[in-house]
């Protein structure tokens, strides 16, 4: 067995700081939506990816990917959302095995009516707490961690 590269206590305080506070936003935000709006944090980014996607489309695969979410519990989140109204499924139609989520226009109503909460939350938790250059520190050096996994992962950058 190796030898064991132990974090020093910058390294520690630096790792501690990101984990305990990325869990800590994600359940506000997930908490803030389902308040206002009886959403997930996952299913708002679900609508905000597809109304971003150039037809309001995307397949399934490629969208969770893109959210860093398992197949399986995709399904079950378009499925819950599908059921809403948000979403429709469909075949691909290039492609047999492919299925296409595509957003509603009562997913995009929706979207609309929870992205000004949301952005307010997300600025009062993290924006608004932080300097222009800590903003830039950490989008630099988390977008570097993300590009390094997503290279490792995928043979390349998945955004």
């Amino acid at each position: 067995m190796g030898h064991t590269n132990w974090l020093n206590d910058e390294e520690m305080d630096a790792w501690i700081a990101f984990v305990s506070s990325a869990a800590l936003v994600d359940r506000e935000l997930d908490q803030q939506l389902k308040e206002d709006m009886g959403l997930s944090h996952l299913q708002y980014q679900i609508l905000m990816t597809l109304n971003r996607a150039e037809s309001g489309a995307m397949r399934m695969t490629e969208l969770a990917e893109r959210l860093i979410n398992s197949k399986s519990g995709l399904t079950y989140q378009i499925g819950q959302m599908e059921k809403a109204g948000l979403v429709t499924r469909r075949q691909c139609e290039w492609s047999k095995s492919g299925v296409l989520a595509e957003i509603t226009p009562e997913g995009r109503t929706t979207l609309e009516r929870a992205a000004p909460g949301h952005v307010e939350a997300v600025r009062e938790l993290v924006i608004d707490v932080l300097t222009p250059e800590q903003r830039r520190a950490i989008a630099d050096g988390l977008g570097r961690v993300r590009d390094r996994i997503a290279d490792t992962k995928q043979g390349g950058t998945c955004w």
